[in-house]
């Protein structure tokens, strides 16, 4: 089955929050209440300086995302 890169999620025990998750490698949900971030791999020691490289493009798309799903809505 092929995913979408980024889906929207939210959850009744969580109000408030509104989560994005990104469905490629890496694998991470975001919380854009609070900007929490799980990550959905484990990385190695070796691969950490590149994963904290690429996440702030990736957290700027996962923004990104949200801003265009919500204007779309409002069409």
């Amino acid at each position: 089955m092929d995913f979408p890169k980024f889906l929207l999620g939210d959850n009744t025990d969580y109000p408030n929050a509104i989560f994005v998750i990104h469905t490629e490698f890496p694998r991470f949900i975001i919380n854009l209440e609070n900007d929490e971030v799980e990550w959905l791999e484990e990385f190695d020691k070796s691969e950490e300086q590149e994963l904290l490289d690429e996440a702030e493009n990736l957290f700027q798309a996962a923004n990104e995302f949200y801003d265009r799903e919500i204007e779309r809505y409002d069409k």
